[in-house]
């Protein structure tokens, strides 16, 4: 592009020639001055919109505003959100510790009045005088008291799980110990240890304990278990033996009737014989052992008091 200058007073003429460099240069500097100059109008408009009541720089401060309060409200928004799920996992986390507590204080058999933290509704007592320092808690801390809290729950899940298993475990082991007293409401005529023999008068040890009762008495097994033996024994007469297992074994003998034959299972309170006075026997009663791998123990260890 050529531009040509004439001087009237000489009669000169001069030619300006520009190129793509000179038109970049202009571009360039004109672009400078737009944006110094919005950014010159930007800080005065932030700078005294406060003190200048023109509607304009009103309207553009109050977008502004609104923007960053639309910001705010988001983030806020997404915090609350997330800490709403988490209370959702602890709630229902907690009606999962509630279930496993009651649970565990059946198999324990507690009584709910015995242990009223099981009741959901039940709400502790807290108090304390009208605190003089006081503050908000802030979104950061909530959410890191949640975290905690969450911890928490977990932990105690998982030893609430672990103490589940535990009591299940003791549970079922005492199924297969012969703790149930064989003969209901009976009571000893003859005790585990040494005494006189009924028929010789010698000193003899006795391998268990005797339950007089009428012939036709109910017995029941005193615990869970498999019958090994049920047949006649020249001295114990009528006789039934069930296996507990880890080398338990309890005894019934001079029975009148069998219930229950060889290999049969039994489970605890079932009725497998009836009383009688069948082999060595001066009357109608119930001999009672508790062997533990082949070792006469005393009955009266395992079984839970009556009445």
């Amino acid at each position: 592009m050529n531009i040509i200058f004439v001087s009237g007073a000489t009669a000169r003429a001069r030619t300006l020639t520009l190129d793509w460099r000179h038109l970049a240069g202009g571009t360039f500097a004109v672009l400078v001055l737009f944006f110094a100059f919005t950014l010159m109008f930007n800080y005065v408009t932030l700078r005294y919109a406060a003190s200048i009541n023109h509607p304009l720089l009103q309207a553009i401060v109050l977008a502004d505003q609104r923007q960053e309060a639309q910001k705010t409200e988001e983030a806020v928004q997404g915090h609350l959100s997330a800490m709403a799920m988490k209370l959702g996992d602890l709630q229902a986390q907690m009606l999962r510790l509630d279930s496993l507590g009651q649970r565990l204080a059946r198999l324990a058999g507690l009584k709910p009045q015995e242990l009223p933290a099981l009741d959901v509704g039940l709400v502790p007592g807290r108090g304390g005088p009208v605190p003089t320092l006081r503050r908000d808690f802030t979104v950061d801390e909530f959410t890191t008291m949640l975290s905690r809290l969450s911890r928490q729950v977990d932990e105690r899940s998982d030893q609430l799980g672990v103490l589940e298993g535990l009591v299940v475990t003791d549970s079922a082991n005492k199924k297969f110990l012969p703790t149930l007293s064989p003969i209901q409401d009976g009571w000893f005529s003859s005790n585990f240890g040494w005494r006189i023999d009924p028929f010789n008068g010698e000193k003899s040890f006795h391998e268990g304990i005797d339950f007089p009762a009428e012939s036709g008495t109910t017995i029941d097994a005193a615990a869970s278990g498999k019958v090994v033996f049920a047949d006649v024994h020249p001295a114990y007469g009528k006789m039934l033996e069930i296996d507990h297992g880890n080398g338990l074994v309890s005894r019934y003998a001079h029975c009148s009737t069998l219930l229950v034959k060889e290999g049969d299972l039994v489970i605890r309170g079932q009725r497998v014989a009836t009383v009688g006075s069948t082999g060595r026997s001066t009357g109608p009663h119930l001999h009672f052992e508790v062997r533990l791998n082949g070792v006469p123990q005393n009955p009266a260890r395992f079984l839970q008091p009556t009445g």
